[in-house]
């Protein structure tokens, strides 16, 4: 059988020729830029837009981008008066500013651009959660936790979905010792989409993880968050987180590193100032932890912060110098009540060291019974063990101790109150176990304290019934 012959048409060679060229010509084309100029890239995010980001996002800011962003919300609102999400976002930077300065200033400034936005904004009309967070965070920052539950639960129910409707109300629940309530919220967060991946949802974990003394649990979540950070003063929060985590752990050089860290993304953060001047101490280097301390209350004049260089020059055995301290602690406390400030905690924690052990008692009932969280049942025993009721003391140092009253925290303050009360009490082998106990978690819980607990279980020569 002859094979099918199959014809082929040949293009005539100047054809070929030509089609030859458009290709090679074709190809030349590709390779040649196209004669259009690139897009330019988008401008960096200038201070007020970083600030809006980190207030909007529920992230820390760098101070003076917290300025240049109140800055232009207040000229905003000046001209923008019935915008509601402008007020909340003027009020929501005056909170975070109050709270990185500790000027209490702020927060009746934070409270009328608040109530502002809700008041233009009704929550039961129009959504207005940044309002209500807004007011939770207020709250939360004067200390009024039951107020802060209010607000943040109302948040929540407008929007379960949102991550930022559930720190406030992890910080009230747990200011109020429900940590039922507060296991549970960070539950339904970490349930959202986003529940595991924003770096502040994996920093709010850590605290809850340190309260149930999952030390590395909360080392793990903060090493994860610093690293996912968005901006340097957010990272620089985390670190300064993660040092306040060694510090508990009695580990002051790993404390002082993440502090340092911290400084050198953000230098106005105060707060890790302080922690520095803390593992100074605990390091030895004592000519250079007061230089740390005065530097934070120069930019952060804390009472807390006041509270601990007072304690300080106790231990360097310089009175004087304590007593200018412990002056500057009452007059903050007193300014910082203007502006709406709940103090009664640290003033009751120092009375019942430096004052009247009988007003801190007075002090810290009305405090339980307002807000009962475990620093106040802790704060509670010591002074009524410093005003020589020392069985009623050693119920309340159980209660936050106690892993079924919830106090699961590994303080080395709480455990040492315990085992002080219980010696006190002579109760030798349980004292002696506390004591022990206290100085494991940290050697350098307190420049006074330690050497106490030292000192203390030098005496306990005889173990005794617990």
């Amino acid at each position: 059988m002859e094979m099918e012959r199959v014809r082929v048409r040949v293009l005539p060679r100047p054809l070929i020729a030509a089609l030859a060229g458009c290709a090679v010509l074709g190809g030349a084309l590709m390779l040649l830029p196209l004669d259009r100029p690139d897009p330019a890239p988008a401008p960096a995010p200038g201070p007020a837009a970083r600030a809006e980001m980190a207030v909007t996002g529920g992230v820390p800011a760098a101070l003076p981008d917290l300025a240049a962003f109140i800055g232009d919300r207040e000229a905003y609102v000046r001209t923008h008066t019935r915008d509601g999400q402008g007020w909340a976002q003027l009020g929501s930077a005056y909170v975070e500013r109050g709270r990185r300065t500790a000027d209490a200033a702020d927060f009746p400034r934070a409270e009328r651009a608040l109530r502002t936005s809700l008041r233009v904004r009704p929550a039961s009309g129009a959504r207005n959660t940044e309002g209500l967070v807004g007011m939770a965070a207020l709250a939360n920052a004067r200390r009024d936790f039951p107020a802060a539950r209010e607000w943040g639960e109302a948040a929540l129910r407008q929007a379960p979905k949102r991550w930022t409707s559930y720190p406030p109300l992890l910080d009230a629940y747990t200011g109020l010792g429900d940590y039922k309530a507060v296991r549970r919220t960070l539950e339904r967060l970490r349930g959202l989409p986003s529940g595991t991946a924003v770096p502040a949802v994996l920093a709010r974990a850590a605290g809850v993880y340190r309260d149930r003394g999952w030390r590395e649990d909360a080392q793990a979540a903060l090493a994860d968050a610093a690293a996912r950070a968005a901006t340097p003063a957010e990272e620089a929060e985390w670190q300064y987180r993660a040092g306040e985590l060694a510090w508990e752990r009695g580990e002051p050089a790993d404390a002082l590193r993440h502090f340092e860290a911290a400084l050198r993304l953000d230098p106005g953060l105060s707060s890790a100032r302080a922690g520095k001047g803390r593992a100074l101490a605990a390091l030895g280097r004592t000519r250079e932890a007061p230089i740390a301390y005065r530097a934070a209350l120069a930019k952060q004049p804390s009472p807390q912060y006041a509270l601990e260089l007072g304690e300080l020059y106790d231990s360097l055995g310089r009175p004087e110098d304590a007593q200018a301290q412990y002056a500057v602690l009452r007059a903050r406390v007193a300014k910082e009540r203007a502006g709406g400030v709940d103090g009664e905690l640290l003033l009751g924690r120092f009375e019942a060291d430096h004052g009247d052990a009988g007003s801190a008692v007075r002090r810290l009932r009305a405090e339980w019974a307002r807000q009962p969280g475990l620093d106040v049942a802790d704060a509670l025993g010591w002074a009524l063990h410093r005003a020589g009721q020392g069985e009623e003391a050693l119920g309340w140092a159980k209660r936050a101790t106690d892993k079924e009253h919830g106090g699961e925290v590994r303080s080395a303050l709480y455990v040492y109150h315990r085992g002080m009360i219980e010696r006190e009490l002579g109760l030798t082998g349980a004292a002696r176990r506390h004591l022990e106990e206290a100085l494991r978690i940290n050697p350098y819980f307190s420049p006074v304290g330690a050497p106490a607990a030292k000192e203390a279980l030098d005496g306990l020569t005889e173990p005794g019934a617990s």
